[in-house]
């Protein structure tokens, strides 16, 4: 079977995605500087013989290099999240997104690998009022985020056109489920609020609510990775979302009423960098990669609540 090297194991994305890997067969090797990542989500890889660690950056060569010899496929997972973040820290999203993506890159060529897939975002589309978002239009960073996962993909995109080797970038729309942080200033909105309603703390909304995602459960994100690594499909830019909205209204009505809890939520400014909506056509997924998302949004909801309440 393959050996896929995963960058940011240690984080929500990549710990899923590298248990999914070695279920299938695979060898993993993975690479986590726990800036973002949490010890605690490699307890299930690190008993399986199949799986090796190596602590460190991936923005330092030598490292890369050494790691990248004999993977079949890369999983690009690292990154600086948060579009808040980086509108407060725009140095530090450029660097660890941009540096450390053509680090990875440069290393999977040296190396003869493969494949390589990584993880781009949905916020390269932007506040445009046209939806559902397809891929083939024009794109709108708003943020340091955005505008370094812009880079990300491009660049990842034209290895396929220098180099012997076949690239996928997947724009990610607000993925959750179980290992997801749910502490700090910068946390995604559903593990944050169900921390909150749990502990029968408010939660806080910026805008109105009525601001809508196409939330998208980790397992269909899982799904469309290794349909990217294991297909024939090179240069291209998919789209992983569910094809659905839902405004943060709709998300706290929905967990209050899983959780039994009747908390409203308060309401404060708009942030700066946040889009309106978004929502995805996944048609190019489905059509060239196979790609069918399995779990739904509620039910996404029911498989996630039990982590944060346990």
């Amino acid at each position: 079977m393959p050996t896929a090297l995963v960058t940011g194991v240690a984080g929500f994305i990549g710990s899923n995605l590298a248990d999914t890997l070695l279920e299938r067969g695979y060898t993993v090797r993975g690479v986590d500087n726990f800036e973002t990542g949490r010890k605690q989500n490699l307890e299930s890889l690190s008993t399986d013989e199949a799986f090796e660690f190596h602590e460190g950056d991936i923005r330092d060569a030598d490292l890369m290099a050494s790691i990248s010899e004999g993977v079949d496929y890369v999983f690009h997972q690292a990154a600086v999240p948060s579009v808040p973040r980086s509108v407060d820290d725009p140095v530090t999203t450029t660097d660890g997104n941009c540096t450390g993506t053509a680090t990875v890159l440069d290393a999977a060529r040296k190396a003869d690998i493969d494949t390589v897939v990584v993880a781009s975002s949905s916020s390269l589309y932007g506040s445009s009022d046209e939806l559902p978002k397809v891929e083939t239009m024009p794109t709108r960073p708003e943020s340091p985020y955005a505008l370094s996962k812009q880079f990300t993909e491009e660049l990842t995109l034209q290895c396929s056109e220098f180099y012997d080797i076949d690239t996928v970038a997947l724009r990610y729309f607000n993925i959750f489920g179980p290992r997801q942080d749910p502490n700090g200033e910068y946390a995604a909105v559903i593990p944050k609020f169900i921390n909150l309603l749990v502990r029968g703390e408010q939660p806080v909304i910026y805008g109105d609510g009525e601001q809508s995602r196409d939330f998208t459960y980790i397992d269909n994100t899982v799904q469309a990775n290794v349909l990217a690594a294991e297909g024939d499909v090179t240069g291209e830019a998919f789209n992983v979302a569910c094809g659905g909205r839902v405004t943060i209204n709709e998300l706290v009505d929905t967990l209050n009423e899983l959780l039994g809890t009747d908390i409203e939520p308060e309401y404060d400014s708009p942030r700066p960098g946040d889009v309106r909506h978004s929502n995805a056509d996944i048609s190019k997924a489905k059509d060239l990669l196979g790609y069918e998302p399995d779990v739904d949004f509620e039910e996404g909801l029911e498989r996630t609540i039990p982590y944060y309440r346990d």
